[in-house]
């Protein structure tokens, strides 16, 4: 199933979903896939430096994780396709226009946006008037 790569539809179709908890990006230097697999945790990326982790901040606290920074992360609903020009850099922009940092992660179906714990509705809001202007502009 492929998903939509029209940009005005992404965006009039976002539907942000805030998502229950918190989380934080730990560090494994060194690691590998699997590494971590006792943390469940909900994204993994291997880089030069080491495996990054996205957990549940809980488990990363009764685990004694080290990590910066605790996100909430927000859910685009909208089946967005791996090869959409735009979505990205519109979504980061009207949040940077915000002072609202985002880690975003792209997976198979959705968007995933990971903003500071103290800023989630700030960023729904910005997302929910993004998607009201692009309908008003239709």
């Amino acid at each position: 199933m492929s998903g939509i790569t029209d940009l005005r539809t992404l965006l009039a179709s976002l539907k942000p979903v805030l998502v229950d908890g918190e989380f934080v990006f730990v560090s494994r230097p060194l690691g590998k896939y699997g590494d971590g697999v006792e943390l469940n945790p909900i994204a993994t990326f291997a880089e030069n430096e080491g495996l990054t982790l996205v957990i549940p901040k809980d488990r990363a606290d009764a685990a004694g994780e080290q990590y910066c920074g605790i996100f909430r992360m927000i859910t685009l609903q909208v089946h967005s396709s791996l090869e959409a020009v735009g979505l990205t850099a519109t979504v980061a922009n009207i949040l940077a226009k915000r002072g609202i940092s985002t880690n975003l992660v792209a997976a198979f179906y959705h968007d995933h946006l990971f903003v500071p714990s103290s800023r989630p509705q700030d960023a729904i809001d910005a997302l929910t008037e993004l998607m009201s202007q692009v309908e008003l502009e239709s």
